[in-house]
């Protein structure tokens, strides 16, 4: 078993001034990684950015000729949530060829390995959503069923908001089990149809959400019997969390992670992390629930 992390970087200048905030916790978490001696600063993975046949498997030729050329439309741009230039393009192609280098590094050590980015689940197909221009789980996944690396992928989304563009991307593929446990009356406003939804109302707290999640998620790896598991942990569920409307503590955050990391290693499964959201008005907060994901994993696994 073993302990990977990716860094993408971010290039904080390439995004809209209004959405730069919850970009600095990348930083400062490779920062806190090396503070606490989880990761020496030589020992990150650092991504370039991906081929584009492995787009090609998941997005349209169409979109993906538009997003790369910058020939999305005004709108098409709105609706996914930046003004699109060259290094906020490249930033995205980082970030998922490093969840794509996670799944490779998980698959060949049989451990963890985590991006300090991605988690891009509002992603569709054709088009970007909700600040999320390529979907990196749904890349790093076909790609390893294209592959034939592993036989059954479970994706655990935890994220406050619905995979939406996961979900979609998957809706008929029987190798992919797509798990989303959201806010009910969160973004989306038109949920898509995971494998499994569970819509949280406004407000739950750690014990409701806690035993709600360990129910559902024994249930569907007892079934579903997955060979490898991409976790998307937001911290966007935190009480603190501008977007989020649910109730979590930072220690209830902890213990979803517990969760799923205890899973993984009982049943000996390869498992990738995406960040996903976190919007807490002080960060300090947002990175000391993502840190504990890190160290957990470096726990479970190291």
């Amino acid at each position: 078993m073993s302990f990977h992390v990716a860094f993408s970087p971010i290039y904080v200048h390439a995004v809209p001034e209004g959405h730069r905030f919850p970009m600095l916790k990348y930083d400062l978490l490779q920062q806190q990684l090396v503070l606490e001696g989880l990761v020496e600063s030589a020992d990150f993975v650092h991504a370039s950015p991906i081929q584009l046949k492995y787009l090609k498997d998941v997005h349209s030729e169409a979109y993906l000729n538009k997003l790369i050329s910058l020939n999305c439309t005004p709108k098409e741009q709105r609706v996914s949530g930046f003004e699109h230039n060259s290094e906020l393009i490249q930033r995205e192609l980082v970030i998922m060829e490093a969840t794509r280098l996670c799944a490779k590094l998980a698959l060949e050590t049989n451990g963890v390995a985590l991006n300090i980015a991605g988690g891009t689940h509002h992603a569709y197909a054709d088009r970007g959503e909700g600040f999320c221009l390529l979907n990196d789980q749904a890349i790093a996944a076909n790609w390893l069923l294209k592959e034939q690396l592993t036989e059954r992928i479970l994706i655990i989304d935890l994220d406050v908001h619905q995979g939406n563009g996961t979900a979609a991307i998957f809706q008929n593929n029987p190798s992919v089990f797509t798990f989303s446990f959201h806010g009910a009356s969160n973004y989306p406003l038109k949920k898509e149809l995971s494998d499994l939804d569970v819509a949280l109302p406004d407000g739950t707290n750690d014990q409701a959400y806690l035993s709600l999640l360990e129910l559902h998620l024994s249930k569907v790896i007892a079934v579903f019997k997955p060979t490898f598991l991409f976790y998307q942990s937001g911290v966007d569920v935190l009480a603190t969390d501008k977007l989020g409307k649910l109730g979590l503590s930072i220690e209830g955050t902890k213990q979803r992670d517990r969760i799923v990391f205890e899973f993984a290693k009982s049943l000996n499964i390869p498992i990738v992390c995406s960040m996903g959201g976190g919007y807490s008005k002080e960060i300090r907060y947002i990175v000391e629930a993502h840190m504990n994901t890190f160290r957990l994993a470096h726990f479970y696994f190291s």
